[in-house]
């Protein structure tokens, strides 16, 4: 017989389903788990200086690798603190298992300290959570929370546990060997996940049929592109029929920048020419989206004259934001599979030469070549000094849309950013997640001056590690993007959007153990770039920028993403 703590079969149970990193803070709720972690050999810990900097770190190696990620956290403070990264990759479907302890099961619902009804806060904002009641139930559980987090639409799952589950000891005469057909258990509830393997060879017929008899088709593309790893089908099938592609913020890197069919993301902050020529489409081809606001505008308003096709792995999103002519709940790479074949080919000449005309005459703002401290330029020179696979993280912001709109990303996984939920803060812990997940590969962080405070406390964790992570301050000593939308909705009412004191980010860099630079006053900052982001290890780089410059174009609220304001034409 052998006898095992509950915290011992986590652990164990971890290491079956690959994990080799952890990150998390230790408390006293989840300090069985921590006492066994420390027994193990394949499972590396990342303390983390804050719960939400371990959520999103786990979102760093989730969003990279498209593999469950787990992270720790204590009861009470410990969870509230996670909460909000679990929202966030709730929101745009990252895979991650979330461990947290809870206080004795017997001071359940007494408001005992540090308890928080965990279940009860995270059932809007997690794809499932358990709340576990015996160790033995941690046999199922654990392997089920992986299967949910991963499987269809990927999502966040917490497995809430109390400590005395986790010191509670119990004897096997044999481990558990699990299989696919092992009964799944939600406290005594079988919970199912639904087989998207399936697909309609009719209804994948009525697509291609669809697809075949348009003059003007055009692809909405998403994060659902992303998570079934169907980017090349998708690039395949665009080019067989001449089909261009746009792309929501989540979906860059699904379809490369810098083929002609590619229209750039669409919606507040697209493209003039990407918003106009949707406008112009008689199909609309919707893969893996969800028909966000921020990428249509009003909905009543989007593709007024097209008819629209959608797929999405998620039943709930087929016409719930906007109706369609034909939808599909299906694993995208599937239908692509099955679709390609019943595609013709076709040049597409009369609709390619539309889009080239209105592309001409509706250009991106472009600043002037010498202005090197425009963040347009600046992300620019990022891009033509780094490698096509450098991963690219963003806070939320001005600095988010300038980088969505002007970085040539050209693979998947190379941008993680804050879609649904847009959180400041999410980009210097993400970047620690990606570059673990990643050792070989640059990361970049792109924050703002307002969104690297949010978990500043990080820093310290990328002096832990020396990780190869190099975090780009745009410092306009102000909340931009807050800044902007006073200017043009508010009757620039400035309210609570300039910061009155002005950090040294280099010398907080300095006193963290990384080293710190500012581009206030650098003579040849071209080739002080280079050198900075050519070497290894961390750094932090400040750089000033106007707090003048705005996000341009943009689509006002309530107006239609045809009806931009800041649109520069072309010649």
């Amino acid at each position: 017989m052998m006898k095992y703590s509950g915290a011992e079969i986590i652990i164990r149970l971890l290491e079956e389903q690959g994990i080799n990193i952890i990150t998390g803070i230790p408390g006293g709720g989840n300090l069985p788990m921590y006492n066994a972690l420390a027994k193990s050999t394949q499972i590396q810990h990342i303390l983390a200086r804050h719960e939400q900097g371990a959520g999103f770190i786990s979102q760093g190696m989730a969003r990279t690798t498209g593999k469950t990620a787990v992270c720790f956290a204590t009861s009470g403070p410990g969870v509230t603190n996670l909460l909000t990264a679990i929202a966030d990759a709730k929101l745009d479907s990252v895979p991650i298992v979330a461990i947290t302890g809870q206080v004795p099961s017997s001071f359940v619902g007494t408001d005992a300290f540090q308890e928080v009804d965990t279940c009860g806060l995270a059932i809007p904002i997690t794809k499932h959570n358990f709340f576990v009641r015996s160790a033995q139930e941690l046999f199922h559980i654990i392997p089920e929370a992986f299967k949910i987090a991963s499987s269809g639409r990927p999502g966040p799952v917490i497995v809430d546990i109390p400590k005395d589950v986790q010191m509670a000891e119990i004897e096997l005469e044999n481990w558990p060997i699990l299989t696919d057909e092992s009964p799944l258990h939600d406290n005594g509830k079988k919970t199912s996940i639904p087989n998207e393997t399936k697909i309609s060879l009719d209804e994948i017929e009525k697509i291609a049929n669809m697809i075949n008899s348009s003059k003007r088709p055009l692809f909405y593309i998403g994060g659902g592109i992303l998570q079934s790893n169907s980017h090349e089908l998708l690039h395949q099938l665009a080019k067989k029929n001449h089909i261009p592609v746009a792309s929501t913020l989540m979906g860059l890197g699904c379809f490369p920048s810098k083929d002609s069919l590619y229209l750039g993301m669409l919606g507040m902050h697209g493209a003039p020419y990407t918003n106009l020529i949707l406008n112009e489409t008689d199909l609309l081809i919707a893969f893996g989206v969800r028909f966000d606001d921020r990428a249509t505008g009003n909905i009543a308003k989007f593709c007024p004259d097209a008819s629209i096709i959608h797929v999405d792995i998620d039943p709930a999103e087929l016409d719930k934001n906007k109706a369609t002519h034909f939808s599909m709940a299906a694993d995208i790479g599937l239908v692509l599979q099955a679709l390609i074949p019943l595609i013709h080919l076709d040049p597409r000449s009369k609709w390619i030469e539309e889009v080239a005309a209105i592309k001409k005459a509706n250009p991106l703002y472009t600043p002037e070549d010498n202005d090197f401290y425009h963040p347009v330029n600046f992300i620019k020179e990022i891009s033509n000094i780094v490698d096509s696979d450098t991963i690219i993280t963003t806070d939320v912001g001005q600095h988010q849309m300038w980088v969505a709109q002007t970085y040539p990303f050209e693979k998947p996984r190379t941008l993680l950013t804050s879609g649904g939920l847009g959180t400041m803060g999410f980009g210097l812990p993400t970047a620690i997640g990606a570059a673990l997940a990643n050792p070989t590969k640059k990361v970049i962080c792109i924050s703002g001056d307002g969104s690297i405070l949010m978990n500043i406390q990080e820093l310290a964790t990328l002096a832990d590690h020396n990780l190869n992570i190099k975090v780009i301050i745009l410092n306009n000593g102000c909340l931009g993007l807050v800044r902007q939308l006073q200017e043009f909705f508010f009757d620039e009412n400035y309210i609570a959007s300039s910061f009155t004191t002005h950090p040294n980010f280099a010398a907080i860099a300095t006193a963290f153990g990384i080293e710190g630079f500012d581009f206030k006053d650098t003579k040849q900052p071209i080739a002080q770039l280079q050198k900075l982001l050519s070497a290894s290890g961390p750094c932090v780089i400040n750089v000033p920028i106007d707090p003048r410059e705005n996000v341009l174009p943009i689509v006002p609220p309530g107006a239609g993403n045809h009806q931009m304001i800041g649109v520069r034409k072309g010649a």
